[in-house]
Order: C-alpha cells, then sequence, then structure tokens
C-alpha cells in the first residue's frame, strides 16, 4: 500500500481536517507518544451486538439464513388450516 505524505497545519486548539474524503468518517486515532499519529477509517460495531461477531458459529448461521433469504429459499409455513381446526376442537377449561 502507498502511503502519501500531506503537509498540513494543526490551529490554535490542535485540531487537524483531514480532508473531504474523511467527511463523516468515524476514525481510529493511535498516537505512540513520540508524535507520530496514525489515522484509520473504522466501522463501530454496538456492544450488544458484538457477541455475534465474536461467536464464528452463531455469524455462519446468521450469513447462512440471509443467503438464503436473498435465494428465497424459505421453508413453507405452518399448516393454518390445521391449527385452526385443532384450536376449534379444544374446549375452554
Amino acid at each position: 500500500m502507498k502511503y502519501a505524505t500531506v503537509t498540513k497545519q494543526t490551529d490554535s486548539k490542535g485540531r487537524l481536517t483531514l480532508g473531504e474524503s474523511f467527511a463523516n468518517a468515524t476514525v481510529l486515532v493511535e498516537a505512540n507518544g513520540e508524535g507520530e499519529v496514525i489515522v484509520k477509517r473504522a466501522r463501530v460495531i454496538p456492544v450488544r451486538e458484538a457477541w455475534l461477531y465474536e461467536n464464528k458459529e452463531a455469524l455462519a448461521s446468521v450469513r447462512r439464513g440471509l443467503k438464503q433469504a436473498r435465494e428465497h429459499q424459505f421453508v413453507p409455513g405452518p399448516d393454518l388450516t390445521a391449527a385452526t381446526e385443532l384450536a376449534e376442537q379444544l374446549q375452554d377449561v
């Protein structure tokens, strides 16, 4: 990967504009304490959803289900006629 070096000036509060290509982007800023800073684009996953990406089996299952949905591979739905008939046969207790 080729990196471009650009000279920029920080403002009086130490802020730096990254340019239009970073507009509205979420970034990680890594500083090594020696004056070097690395800015990386990032995506943030909410903590309550991160478990899925930590569980390979669950993630594979979700991805498989999404693929099946895209391909219109659905299981047959329940037999509502039979369920209605059964419900009518049952007596309220």
